[in-house]
């Protein structure tokens, strides 16, 4: 629980939409298996295009990062903000 916390008192400045605090909630309360932008897409109930928008978008601003495995089998997790930054 304090780690959710922190994650939201972290990008608590960020302007995120409600698709994305969603998803992010999830994550944080243990999400089960691998996100995946099919997944992301079912669970906010938007189009795969959609949900691929709210998922670049947050791999830029750093909150998400891509799994290591790549192409099809594509995933996602929170990124930890750097060590300077935790709070």
């Amino acid at each position: 629980m304090l780690t959710k916390a922190r994650f939201w008192q972290h990008w608590a400045i960020t302007a995120l939409n409600e698709r994305q605090m969603k998803l992010l909630n999830r994550l944080l309360d243990g999400f089960e298996g691998k996100l995946t932008s099919s997944k992301w897409a079912a669970i906010a109930k938007c189009s795969p295009d959609t949900a691929l928008r709210d998922i670049n978008d947050l791999l830029t601003r750093g909150v998400l990062r891509k799994s290591d495995a790549g192409g099809r089998s594509t995933s996602y997790e929170l990124d930890e903000p750097p060590a300077g930054e935790r709070t």
